[in-house]
Parts: C-alpha cells; structure tokens; sequence
C-alpha cells in the first residue's frame, strides 16, 4: 500500500466550550514538532459519523468527550468501524462510555444496554453506563494498570496520575459479559473502578474514562495521544517527519 499523509477522524460535535476540544489543535501541532508525527486532522459531528462510510478510510478515530452526542448512533457507528476495520481507535470520557455501549450491543448481544444520559428512562437493569456516585469533573486521580497490557505499554508505568472531568461511568453488573466477549479492562482507580478498557487483537484499540488530552498544558501530548498519532502513521504506511527525533 502507498504511503500517505495519516488521516485522523475526531469525532465529535466541536464546541469551545468544551476543553478537550479546545486542546485538540494545540496537541496536533505539538506532535507535529516535537514527534514529527503529522497527522491530516477532520472533525467529524455526530450526525455525520451516522452516514454510511463516514471513517472509513482514515488511519485513526478519536472519539472526543462531549457528551450528550448529538446522535448517540453516530457514534456507535464510528466504533463499530473502526472496531471491525481494525482501525486505529481511541474513545476518551464519553468515548469510553460510548465504546463500552458499542460492544456490549453488538458483540455480546445486549442490545438493550443503555447510557444513562442518553436514556434516563432506562430500565436499571439495563444501564452500562450510569451516574457516578461522586462526579470526577475536575478530578485528578491514580490509574492503575494491567502489567503487559496496551495500556501499561503505552504508558510506561503500572500506575499513573490522570485528569478527568465526567459525572457517568460503567455499572459493574455487565463487564464480566463483556470481558467474557474479549473487551479487557486493564485500568482502575484505587477504589477498584474501572478506568481503562482495550481490545486484544486489534491494531490499536483504547479507550479511557479519563481525559489524557487535558493532561498539562497542551504543550506536550499525552503518551496515549502520542501512542494513537503513531498507531495512524504505521496504518498509513507514512514516516514520521525526518527532521524531528522521534521521543518516547
């Protein structure tokens, strides 16, 4: 396959007033200069992520927080193509949320698996994802993960100190169905709460409750986001740019 410039779907309905969006821009240039890895950047809505092949074709999809998503079925489409296409994946806060829905419905089969935001009207049987007990907007806490997972790779330690900003998180009665499917959770907090969730087999496939992209000051990514912008330039056959040493 010829190489080319990796192109990146963001997903999401882009606003200023939501931080992470607002970083997106800052850590695409930084990753450019400091890594040489540049990445061919399109913010895709929800909507839009509902049409037949929106992300096909790219090297990576991030699914941005954001949440409520304007269509919750635009989302879950861009996960589900990139889950099956074995593209380049990352859901971070809501895109967490989101891919854990994703593969509970069209994976294990639990088609009834709702999100409490989306659907406040949900039987309670039926919430995967379901209002945390203490809201984690504008918390700062420890991430412990699975040694000789994705994540551990990625991140370099067992443990780390990360941002969040998210008042919904997974209801434990349905992870084992969805470990039982092949999802692994390879990262909780010091409470025991899951925090990360990566698909084995897959190229590249993370997604995270915490917010990586809000780590700092923008000046320098995140090692997930680092991680993702590599995982699109190998997919894209393309190399990072020659002037720039790459750093780990």
């Amino acid at each position: 396959m010829n190489s080319h410039l990796p192109r990146i779907a963001l997903v999401g309905d882009r606003s200023p007033h939501v931080k992470s969006h607002v970083r997106i821009p800052l850590l695409l240039d930084a990753l450019a200069e400091q890594d040489g890895l540049v990445l061919d950047a399109y913010w895709i809505r929800s909507g839009d992520a509902a049409e037949p092949g929106a992300v096909e074709g790219f090297d990576a999809v991030w699914l941005l927080p954001g949440s409520p998503y304007e269509s919750e079925a635009g989302a879950l489409a861009a996960i589900r193509t990139a889950r099956e296409e074995g593209v380049p994946f990352l859901g971070t806060c809501a895109g967490f949320q989101h891919a854990l829905i994703e593969y509970a419905r069209d994976v294990c089969g639990l088609t009834r698996a709702a999100h409490a935001e989306n659907d406040p009207a949900a039987d309670t049987g039926d919430l995967l994802i379901a209002p945390l007990a203490c809201s984690l907007v504008g918390h700062e806490g420890a991430v412990r993960v699975t040694s000789g997972s994705l994540a551990e790779s990625v991140l370099g330690a067992e443990r780390s100190t990360e941002r969040y900003h998210c008042n919904y998180g997974p209801d434990s009665r349905h992870l084992d169905t969805l470990e039982a499917h092949g999802l692994r959770f390879t990262g909780v907090d010091d409470d025991g709460q899951v925090r990360i969730a990566e698909l084995p087999g897959h190229p590249f496939f993370l997604a995270t409750l915490f917010q990586p992209e809000l780590a700092g000051d923008g000046s320098r990514p995140h090692p997930i986001v680092r991680a993702l912008a590599r995982a699109a330039v190998t997919r894209a056959g393309a190399v990072p740019a020659a002037s720039v040493p790459v750093t780990g």
